[in-house]
């Protein structure tokens, strides 16, 4: 990493006037894109600053770098969980919201800054981008930039690749998002793995009478399903309960499928409209009208793609002949809530690269990957 310019300094972004630089920033750089979702600043201010539950076992610190004008030019945060520690004991640490413009120097003075806090936190690497946990946005946009992200994922500009491994960055993970049309026919193979636990296996909507109950439920089959998987952490009940509040504010309950063997969940999918579809056009503000537009969009004119951000078979199934039955029989499921109200595409994300099982029942179904998204390593000098 090349040293940073005096030209440059880099603020931590406690102040007011700091963390609107911080959160505008974007605006400036993606101007004239025009596949750009501006984030809404509200929920982004609370889960950087905020009530985030992630922040209760984890500390992070944003940053705005300046030019020798004043203007700001650049934003990085660095994050410190230490569930993340207990969980896997590497010391790494992670970066996330990483934008700037096209300087080298920029962009160096802003990972001096993180990786400078980190080090101080006791990290021996870093790793990201994560904006802010595994759980949240993941990966730095790659390929597929002819095309909004969906909801609960980045965007970015294609030179931002290289900026980060001219900064001493090396590609860590790639993760992928796939399209899948939803009235797609199902493939025979896949209706004979979905009828192989013939009435044992039965697919219900989410109970929203015993909203708490269900949740705790399919919690703990995520975690358990994805707790091999690179980079794992598992969600909190608080960051959960936290998601459950979002899931049944802007979905339906037939837009969460659990599957369960002998009356045991053994998995599950949760399905999101595609609220970008929405708040796109609503400039990063719910307030004065924001809200009435997209409560009108999911209520009147539902959104016409949506994504899948959450599904799981425990792993107890996940090398048996029911596992991709099981999968299958949730994906079927929501797939036709989703056909009912109109919608026309689905991305299912993300989906590590070597993710080889899961990845061939998408592409089973029709799924093609459209968009790439990479993680990065880098070891900190101690």
């Amino acid at each position: 990493m090349n040293p940073p310019d005096s030209s440059i300094s880099v603020l931590p972004a406690d102040s007011a006037a700091c963390r609107r630089d911080f959160l505008r920033l974007p605006g400036r750089l993606y101007a004239a894109d025009p596949n750009w979702v501006p984030p809404l600043e509200f929920e982004l201010r609370e889960r950087i600053w905020g009530s985030n539950p992630y922040l209760l076992h984890a500390s992070a610190q944003a940053w705005v770098a300046y030019d020798a004008a004043g203007v700001p030019v650049g934003r990085i945060t660095a994050q410190w969980d230490r569930l993340q520690q207990e969980f896997h004991a590497d010391r790494s640490g992670a970066f996330g919201f990483y934008e700037a413009v096209d300087d080298a120097r920029v962009t160096a003075a802003l990972f001096a800054a993180a990786t400078a806090w980190l080090r101080a936190q006791g990290a021996h690497c870093l790793r990201g981008p994560l904006n802010l946990s595994v759980n949240e946005e993941c990966g730095l946009l790659v390929e597929g930039f002819d095309s909004p992200p969906c909801v609960m994922m980045g965007h970015g500009l294609p030179r931002y690749d290289r900026a980060l491994q001219d900064a001493g960055l090396r590609s860590a993970r790639d993760l992928l998002a796939y399209r899948v049309a939803p009235d797609f026919e199902a493939p025979r193979v896949m209706r004979r793995l979905a009828e192989a636990g013939g009435s044992s296996v039965r697919v219900r909507s989410l109970d929203t009478r015993n909203r708490a109950r269900e949740l705790a439920l399919i919690r703990d089959i995520f975690n358990d399903a994805w707790s091999r998987n690179y980079g794992f952490v598992p969600f909190t009940e608080e960051e959960f309960a936290d998601v459950g509040k979002l899931v049944t504010l802007l979905a339906p309950p037939d837009y969460v499928q659990i599957a369960e063997v002998d009356g045991v969940p053994a998995a599950f999918i949760v399905a999101m409209p595609n609220i970008h579809e929405i708040t796109r056009h609503l400039g990063g503000r719910l307030l004065p009208f924001g809200w009435l537009k997209l409560l009108w969009g999911l209520k009147v004119r539902h959104p016409q793609s949506a994504r899948v951000p959450l599904m799981g078979v425990r792993q107890s199934f996940q090398n048996s002949r029911l596992g991709p039955g099981l999968a299958f029989a949730v994906i079927d499921a929501v797939r036709k809530s989703m056909c009912a109200r109109g919608v026309t595409e689905v991305e299912m994300s993300w989906i590590l690269e070597d993710n080889s099982g899961m990845r061939s029942i998408i592409e089973a179904i029709g799924g093609e990957v459209y968009k790439r998204y990479r993680l990065y390593e880098m070891e900190l000098p101690q």
